[in-house]
């Protein structure tokens, strides 16, 4: 399952050149694999109530193509990995088909402290039919 975000890019997210700033990139990432799950039916706030939390380990971003401001684009989510402790989503950013920015982010399950656990078992069989191969 692939999750679509469109997002307009407002001039908040420009720097002085008028593309858009490379650290706004991650905050598109999040707010696709956050729709991403609320998709699956599995919302991020709920996982949260749980005392889960998916705190990000590694984060790549490749830029293709620049995005301005006013531009329309679509964030692409796909969940590609998974562990009893771990997801990888990676992420594809397009603006009228034109590739802007690929990349990836991966996850580990940690509880409300902080410390590393294994995923529940109905969250992972939640997760499980929706990994797509890279």
């Amino acid at each position: 399952m692939t999750a679509r975000l469109p997002i307009t890019v407002r001039y908040a997210e420009t720097d002085a050149m008028g593309v858009v700033h490379h650290a706004v990139y991650p905050v598109w990432l999040e707010a696709a694999r956050v729709q991403w799950m609320d998709e699956i039916g599995l919302p991020y706030a709920q996982v949260e109530q749980q005392g889960i939390n998916f705190s990000v380990i590694e984060l790549f971003v490749r830029y293709r193509s620049p995005v301005r401001f006013g531009q329309v684009i679509l964030v692409e989510a796909s969940l590609t990995e998974l562990t009893t402790r771990s997801v990888r989503f990676d992420y594809r950013v397009f603006s009228e088909d034109v590739p802007c920015a690929e990349g990836h982010t991966r996850h580990l399950a940690t509880d409300r402290s902080g410390k590393v656990i294994r995923l529940p078992e109905a969250v992972y069989q939640k997760l499980l039919p929706h990994v797509q191969s890279r």
